[in-house]
C-alpha cells in the first residue's frame, strides 16, 4: 500500500479505476464538495492544517435535512464497516493482513449477512439495547435500567460484556470494575459507544457523561477510555471535515496520563513521522502498546482484545484513509485483531462526518437492501434507527443549551474535556501462565509466588445431559474461604472465569477449588491460570 498512501481520488475516477496494491473496491469520490448551508463547517474545520489546533465556534447552525443525514451517516457507516470486516474478525492476531488478500464487498451483502449470520451485528444491536432504553424510559433513564435491559437480553455475550452480565445477574456491584472483571479493560464498550457520540453533536462532554453511566456497566479504566474517545470523535465529526483535527481534539477527552492517551498520542506521532507507511506505523504499536494484561483469555498469547491497541487500529484507519472511505475501511480493517468492530467505528465517524447522502454508492449498495430489516434481537431497522436516533440528538441538543426550531437546529458546541483519571490492573504484571487441566473438579490446589492470579475454565453439562443447570464452588486462599460462586452451565449466564484475586501480598500463596457438592449431571474444569506479580520478570540463562 506504500505506492498509494499519498495519492488523493481524482474528481471523476475513470470507470474501472481501482485502489492499487489492495482488494478492488473503487476510490472513493473526493468528498470536499458539499451543501451550501454547511459552507460555513467547511470552512471552520479545513481552515487549518490537519490536526492543528482551531478556535471553536460558540454555536453551530444546521437544518433539519442537514443534521438528520449525519446521524444516519453515523449508523450506515457502523453497518458498512461491521459487514466489511465479517470474516476476518480475529483471524489475523498480531499480524496484519497482506494487502493482496481479498475482501469481500458486492451489493446485497448486509442482507445476505443478516439473513445467514445474523449475531454477525453484535456491534449495532447492542448499541440498540441502550437506544431502546432512552426510548422506553427517557433520557434521564437511571443506570439500572441500562444495567438490567443488558444483562437479561437475549444475545449471547462475552468477555468484558459477559463477565459483566454474570456480576448484574448475581448482585455484584461495580459490575465492570476490574477487581470484578479481569476483562475490564476489553474493547466491549468501545464497539458499543457509536449511539453516545451520535446523540451528542458537537458536544462530546455530553457524550462522555453518558459513557460514564453506561460504560461503567461492562469497562473500567481503559476499556471506558475506548468507549469515551469513540464517542467523542463522533460528536466533533458533527463540526469538521478535518480527520487529523478530529482525532486529536477527541483525544482531548482522555487524561494524558492514561496509557490509552499515550497509545493514541503515538499513533498520531508515528503518522506524522511515516505519513506514507501505515504498516511501519502498525509495527511500532506492535513494539510498544501490544501487550495484554488483563484478559486472560490474551495474556501471553497473540490475541489482543484490549480497547487501546483496537482503538489505535481505528486510528490508523482514520489519519491514513485520509478522509477517503476505501482507504479507512481498508486500513482499519487490515490491522487484524477485532477487524470487524474497528471499521465499523471508524467508517461509522466518517458516515457522520459526510452524511448519508455523500457515502459512496460503492459502498451504499452493500447495505441499501438491509435498511428495512429488524436486527436481530431488536424491534429496529436501520430505517428505524436513523429517526429514533435522530430524535435523541433533538433532545439532547434542547439540554445542553442549543435550540430546535421548525426551521433550524442550532447546537452550542463543548470543547472537549478530560474525563477523571482511572486506571485498572496497575503495577500488575502477568509472569506465568501454567497449563492447569482437570476435567471433573472436586478439589484441587496450586501454588504460586505472587501477587494475584485468574484461573481459568468452565462449568459444562455431564455427556448425555440435555438440560442446563447450576451448582457453587468455593475458593479457599492460604487455607481460608474467601468467596463461593455460583456456575450456571447455560452459555448465556455463564461465569466466565473460574476464580481470580488481585492486589494480594507478594509472596506465596496456596489457592484451593472445590465444588461444594459435587453434581451428577453437571462439572466444573479448568484449562490453566495466570500468575501476577508487582514486577516483570526478566527470563536469564546462563552464558
Amino acid at each position: 500500500m506504500k505506492d498509494i498512501q499519498n495519492k488523493k481520488a481524482p474528481s471523476t475516477p475513470p470507470k474501472g479505476e481501482l485502489l492499487k496494491g489492495i482488494t478492488s473496491h473503487p476510490l472513493t469520490p473526493p468528498l470536499w464538495g458539499g451543501w451550501v448551508g454547511l459552507l460555513f463547517l467547511f470552512l471552520f474545520s479545513c481552515g487549518e492544517p490537519s490536526g492543528k489546533p482551531m478556535d471553536y465556534p460558540e454555536t453551530v447552525t444546521f437544518t433539519h435535512e442537514q443534521l438528520l443525514d449525519k446521524v444516519k451517516g453515523g449508523w450506515a457507516g457502523q453497518a458498512i464497516g461491521v459487514t466489511f470486516g465479517s470474516y476476518t474478525e480475529f483471524i489475523h492476531q498480531g499480524t496484519f493482513i497482506l494487502d493482496y488478500q481479498p475482501i469481500p464487498w458486492y451489493p446485497g451483502y448486509m442482507k445476505e449477512l443478516m439473513e445467514v449470520w445474523p449475531d454477525l451485528y453484535d456491534d449495532i444491536y447492542m448499541d440498540l439495547t441502550f437506544v431502546d432504553v432512552f426510548e422506553r424510559v427517557g433520557l434521564d433513564a437511571p443506570v439500572d435500567s441500562f444495567a438490567m435491559a443488558f444483562a437479561y437480553a437475549d444475545y449471547n455475550l462475552w468477555h468484558a460484556n459477559q463477565a459483566a452480565r454474570y456480576n448484574i445477574q448475581h448482585g455484584i456491584k461495580d459490575p465492570g470494575h476490574w477487581m470484578n472483571n479481569p476483562h475490564a479493560d476489553d474493547l466491549d464498550y468501545q464497539i458499543e459507544a457509536d449511539f453516545a457520540g451520535i446523540m451528542s453533536p458537537g458536544m462530546p462532554n455530553t457524550s462522555s457523561e453518558i459513557s460514564d453511566k453506561i460504560g461503567h456497566i461492562m469497562n473500567y479504566g481503559d476499556g471506558w477510555y475506548g468507549g469515551v474517545f469513540v464517542g467523542a470523535m463522533y460528536s466533533l465529526a458533527y463540526i469538521s471535515e478535518d480527520i487529523g483535527w478530529i482525532v486529536s481534539e477527541a483525544l482531548k477527552t482522555i487524561p494524558e496520563n492514561t496509557k490509552f492517551h499515550q497509545c493514541i498520542a503515538d499513533v498520531i506521532r508515528w503518522h506524522t513521522q511515516f505519513p506514507d507507511d501505515w504498516h511501519r506505523t502498525w509495527l511500532e504499536l506492535q513494539r510498544h502498546h501490544a501487550e495484554d494484561i488483563g484478559c486472560p483469555d490474551g495474556v501471553f498469547h497473540p490475541f489482543n482484545i484490549d480497547a487501546r491497541i483496537n482503538a489505535a487500529y481505528i486510528v490508523l484507519g482514520l489519519l491514513y484513509g485520509e478522509g477517503n472511505f476505501t482507504k479507512t475501511l481498508e486500513i482499519s480493517t487490515r490491522a487484524g485483531q477485532d477487524s470487524d468492530c474497528n471499521p465499523s467505528n471508524a467508517a461509522g465517524i466518517l458516515g457522520t462526518m459526510y452524511g448519508y447522502s455523500r457515502i459512496p454508492e460503492y459502498w451504499m449498495e452493500g447495505i441499501r437492501s438491509a435498511e428495512d430489516m429488524d436486527f436481530k434481537y431488536t424491534t429496529m431497522s436501520m430505517n428505524k434507527i436513523y429517526t429514533t436516533s435522530f430524535g435523541h440528538a433533538l433532545e439532547t441538543i434542547r439540554r445542553n443549551g442549543g435550540t430546535v426550531t421548525p426551521d433550524q437546529i442550532t447546537i452550542a458546541v463543548q470543547p472537549p474535556k478530560a474525563v477523571r483519571y482511572e486506571q485498572g490492573f496497575e503495577d500488575m504484571y502477568p509472569v506465568l501462565r501454567k497449563p492447569f487441566h482437570h476435567g471433573d473438579i472436586t478439589s484441587v490446589e496450586f501454588e504460586f509466588e505472587g501477587t494475584g492470579f485468574v484461573v481459568r475454565g468452565e462449568a459444562a453439562k455431564r455427556d448425555g445431559v440435555t438440560t442446563d443447570g447450576a451448582f457453587t464452588a468455593s475458593l479457599y486462599l492460604d487455607g481460608q474461604k474467601v468467596e463461593t460462586a455460583n456456575f450456571p452451565t447455560s452459555f448465556h449466564s455463564r461465569r466466565l472465569d473460574l476464580f481470580w484475586k488481585y492486589q494480594l501480598p507478594k509472596g506465596k500463596h496456596t489457592v484451593r477449588i472445590v465444588v461444594d457438592e459435587p453434581q451428577k449431571d453437571y462439572l466444573l474444569r479448568s484449562w490453566d491460570y495466570i500468575i501476577y506479580s508487582d514486577q516483570p520478570v526478566k527470563t536469564t540463562h546462563p552464558e
